[in-house]
């Protein structure tokens, strides 16, 4: 009988080791982008943005070859391992794209979009949003371009939606928003109506203890630093693969819990890369299963774990040690847990107002591409939306329109996926709550194997091999729903706040 390897079609081969190096390429840039965020110095952009963009149109390059067609075209009727043909499903999925997509378009974008970079930051640190602006209408145009190229007759929100979730549709995304919006703003309303105060944690915490704590947390809730590291950015993030994957966060001296979430949600992002199949690293079962998925993953860290009542039983004590404070883990958990009405900070926000936040961007940006919103009306519209949704009207264009980053990335549609994420994020602690006899013990014993055995089964260890539907299915054995995610948030600050 003959062997898998040996059974496998010439075609396969050749165009996993096209597809491999593609990744590599891109993987190096992506090395290159967190450099630029983090250390580059700030006279380096020019080049990098030179380096960024050849590096991108090679990598495209190999993935639009005419060979990669040809190969693809072999393999439609060909007999493939499961694990085969999804690889070769993923391929296609983008070859299908990005054939449509010139080169030139696309180290053009790559080109912009780093020299966006210090352009937003110097912009949201003069708090000038018209110094941002041309750049911004720049890069809408180029993705406009973009969109167009692969699909002329679409939605180009849609299109760039998929870029970030290829399985989860705009329509699916749409139904989700508007069941929390739906579901949240009356428990909003109630929480702010409510007679109770939650407990603040005030004072002054000096970065440098607020970096060894974040740096105990990683390594507590387990967080593998030889395959990691933990840096500061002007907007936290995580990148890398399965061998390196980082972690940055950022710190205020009178914000100590903010530090500790963002770290949390970072690391979320970063033990899913560091879950990977380390064999199949090139190969699209060794990449993440979409934005959805990857964000359902630092949600659930940050949110049901970090955020949670067991989480504090076991962590209070280490905060007090670090800081001299002598916080109740009751009083931790309320002050980790307060909804905020006067936050126009997104990554600030609490659980329930965060998805306004999203909602916010996401209608911003669909009228932005299709033009119905120019872009020098997107302070007005962002403040005007910020105060009939979240009852705040932001003072300065930084802690508005320009407190993210994700436009000078071009990263147009993957706001959505932030809620999205949070929403698989209930699904998937929920099953895992009922698979794993005595969750809320074994954290507030500060125990996290269990459940970190759990996600690689669940999870990490498939990679792309199932669509994002499939995914989530196999996992909680129930589609897509928000119900959790209301049930959860409905308990949780019903008993907080006493409704």
């Amino acid at each position: 009988m003959a062997t898998e390897q040996s059974s496998t079609p010439a075609a396969y081969e050749k165009l996993l080791e096209q597809y491999e190096r593609a990744t590599y390429l891109g993987d190096a840039n992506g090395v290159l982008s967190w450099d630029q965020e983090v250390m580059m110095p700030e006279g380096g952009t020019p080049a990098r943005s030179k380096q960024r963009g050849a590096v991108s149109a090679a990598a495209h390059e190999l993935l639009v070859d005419d060979d990669v067609g040809a190969w693809l075209a072999t393999l439609v009727e060909a007999e493939l391992s499961a694990g085969k043909r999804a690889a070769v499903r993923e391929i296609r999925r983008q070859y299908e794209r990005k054939v449509r997509v010139p080169t030139d378009l696309v180290e053009e974008i790559s080109e912009a979009t780093s020299d966006a970079h210090p352009v937003w930051q110097e912009a949201r640190g003069n708090d000038d949003f018209d110094a941002f602006a041309p750049t911004l209408e720049r890069l809408l145009e180029l993705k406009r371009e973009y969109a167009a190229h692969i699909d002329p007759d679409a939605d180009p929100y849609a299109v760039l939606f998929a870029e970030y979730e290829p399985y989860l549709d705009l329509d699916t995304a749409e139904r989700i928003l508007e069941s929390l919006r739906e579901g949240l703003v009356p428990l909003i309303d109630a929480v702010r109506d409510a007679e109770r105060d939650l407990y603040s944690v005030e004072g002054t915490f000096p970065e440098s203890e607020q970096s060894a704590l974040a740096r105990e947390a990683l390594e507590t809730l387990g967080y593998d630093f030889e395959r990691g590291r933990l840096d500061t950015a002007p907007h936290p993030f995580s990148s890398g693969t399965q061998f390196d994957a980082r972690v940055t966060t950022r710190f205020d001296e009178s914000e100590p819990l903010d530090s500790l979430g963002s770290t949390i949600h970072e690391f979320g992002h970063a033990v899913y890369t560091q879950g990977l199949p380390r064999e199949a690293y090139g190969s699209p079962l060794g990449e993440h299963r979409g934005l959805t998925v990857h964000e359902s993953q630092s949600r659930l860290f940050e949110n049901h774990v970090g955020r949670s009542e067991p989480f504090w039983a076991f962590f209070t004590p280490r905060f007090n040690d670090r800081y001299g404070t002598d916080l109740t883990p009751r009083q931790a958990y309320e002050a980790v847990n307060q909804v905020y009405e006067d936050n126009c900070i997104r990554v600030e926000a609490d659980e329930l107002t965060y998805h306004l936040h999203i909602v916010i961007r996401f209608e911003i940006e669909r009228e932005l591409l299709v033009g119905d919103l120019d872009v020098s009306e997107v302070p007005a519209a962002w403040n005007d939306r910020m105060e009939s949704y979240l009852g705040v009207r932001p003072e300065t264009d930084s802690e508005g329109c320009l407190q993210d980053i994700h436009w000078s990335h071009g990263a147009f549609g993957y706001f959505p996926t932030y809620s999205l994420g949070s929403v698989l994020a209930a699904q998937l602690y929920a099953a895992a709550e009922r698979e794993l006899d005595g969750l809320d013990s074994k954290i507030s014993a500060g125990e996290f194997d269990p459940l970190h055995e759990w996600l690689d089964d669940a999870v990490r260890q498939h990679g792309c091999r199932y669509t994002t539907d499939e995914l989530i299915e196999r996992a909680t054995g129930e589609p897509f729903t928000a119900d959790y995610f209301l049930a959860y948030a409905e308990s949780k600050f019903g008993e907080l706040y006493g409704l």
